[in-house]
């Protein structure tokens, strides 16, 4: 999944690339993204460089290669100017992708409010408030929205103050995004990871801690379908 910032620089290198046959030098994509220095530049070339959308080709300078797009992504957008504002991040977390909120179908979802340790999620049901979301988030099946309570998904590009789009199930692969409940009483976000007869509850920060848990004291209670974020 790519930031904001991760995506327009992408949607730059791939415009330069197409237009003039090379990429934007440093000082360039600095200057369309609004960042004061180049460090930033080389964090978002890194990262999109790890998660496979582009590679640094050796001995040459500036040279970069865009090895694939997300999906739905514009190529003619402009990067850094004023209509880029998207505000859906849509996908099951293994293909990243993201695109603006379209006029589109909206269905209403019950908004649980923000997920926190101490509340299991049927016990939001009675408060719940509810929200508009573009029905192309969705897939078959019961969703219901929750907003996100701290940054210990941060690395996985879910921030404080997001709004996760959460389709119910009480299983889920591997490796996958998941609201999950803890001893029957304290709900989380967590990357759900399976290894023989335990389950971990994996951050994406690395100021959090991995925890680790027996099988009987984890259930599932909806995978992560996508996020609506606000600029």
């Amino acid at each position: 999944m790519l930031t904001k910032k991760q995506y327009e620089l992408l949607v730059l290198i791939d415009q330069r690339i197409r237009e003039n046959g090379v990429p934007p030098s440093f000082d360039e994509m600095k200057d369309a993204l609004g960042l004061r220095s180049k460090s930033g530049i080389h964090r978002l070339i890194t990262g999109l460089e790890e998660r496979g959308f582009i590679r640094r080709l050796p001995h040459r300078a500036r040279a970069l290669e865009v090895l694939r797009l997300p999906e739905n992504i514009q190529p003619r957008e402009r990067p850094g100017g004023g209509s880029f504002a998207p505000n859906v991040i849509e996908g099951d977390f293994k293909i990243p992708a993201v695109r603006a909120a379209a006029t589109a179908e909206a269905v209403e979802l019950p908004l649980y409010g923000r997920i926190a340790a101490g509340t299991p999620i049927e016990a939001m049901r009675d408060n719940s408030e509810t929200m508009n979301v573009p029905a192309s988030l969705l897939a078959s099946g019961e969703h219901y929205a929750l907003e996100v309570d701290g940054d210990s998904m941060l690395e996985a590009g879910i921030y404080d103050g997001d709004t996760a789009i959460i389709r119910r199930t009480d299983s889920a692969e591997n490796g996958s995004i998941v609201v999950a409940l803890v001893d029957d009483n304290e709900v989380t976000l967590k990357r759900l990871r399976r290894k023989r007869n335990s389950i971990a509850l994996e951050p994406a920060n690395k100021a959090f801690e991995t925890r680790i848990f027996g099988p009987d004291r984890v259930k599932v209670q909806g995978q992560l379908v996508g996020l609506i974020r606000k600029y």
